[in-house]
């Protein structure tokens, strides 16, 4: 019997693309969220004519609340933010447009490894040499952890970094078996850090971006002297953010 139903977990920015994609098929769409999620993302989701499932995750996990709904309705599809192959493979599109350019690194935002597994695939595909970094909050550090130890560690709760988008308890499997041997370290950047570049893109580019794509800025200005003088190419990845949240973060 074909899906008639997709169901995603997501802080937002997924969702939105998951809500929009059901739209075009046809499709009952139901993105489960946390409850704190931004504003915006959660009226973008349901813009698009999707349920925004709203938990309290310090009293349900997502992975909890999807189990609850995948027995419910057995003919959903789950789709997951990161840990499906699909979705890592529509990320490698963005490996391959970098793979035209020459970058000493590439710094990525890492949360459930979606977008960063899949630009290492490509390049790898690509036979492309470029560091990949990844850029991580210190306070939600499962996929440093993890890379220093070899094997995965999940955070024990939801970590409530200002990066929304990388509230995540652990890498996905898929994403790990691309990790663990493609990429070159994980930068864990303190929440002043994420700030701080937000204020950097709006002051000196006015580029308004989200916490979780303020990341791989951050990165570089917690690290400034390794990366003097090099050709970084920074992933900025979603530019959702509540304007009272963004208003109040850049002028702090």
């Amino acid at each position: 019997m074909p899906n008639d139903e997709l169901i995603g977990v997501s802080s937002g920015n997924f969702g939105q693309a998951l809500a929009y994609a059901a739209k075009l098929l046809g499709k009952k769409c139901t993105v489960i969220m946390p409850h704190n999620s931004a504003q915006v993302k959660i009226d973008a989701v349901r813009s698009y004519g999707a349920e925004a499932d709203l938990i309290n995750v310090n009293e349900v996990s997502r992975t909890e609340r999807l189990a609850r709904l995948s027995a419910e309705r057995p003919n959903a599809y789950l789709a997951s933010a990161f840990n499906d192959q699909l979705v890592i493979d529509g990320n490698s599109t963005l490996g391959d447009e970098l793979s035209e350019h020459d970058f000493d690194a590439v710094i990525i935002p890492i949360g459930g490894g979606g977008l960063i597994s899949g630009t290492i695939q490509s390049f790898c595909r690509n036979g492309i040499l470029t560091d990949v970094i990844g850029a991580e909050p210190l306070m939600a550090n499962d996929a440093a952890r993890s890379l220093l130890a070899g094997h995965l560690i999940a955070n024990e709760t939801e970590p409530q970094t200002i990066a929304d988008g990388t509230r995540t308890l652990s890498l996905g499997d898929l994403n790990w078996a691309v990790i663990k041997d493609g990429l070159k370290e994980i930068i864990e950047v303190p929440e002043e850090e994420i700030i701080e570049a937000l204020r950097v893109y709006f002051g000196l580019a006015n580029l308004k971006c989200e916490p979780t794509g303020a990341l791989s800025l951050g990165a570089v200005l917690s690290k400034k002297e390794r990366f003097r003088d090099k050709k970084i190419c920074l992933v900025v990845s979603g530019g959702n953010v509540d304007p009272a949240v963004y208003a109040k973060l850049i002028s702090t």
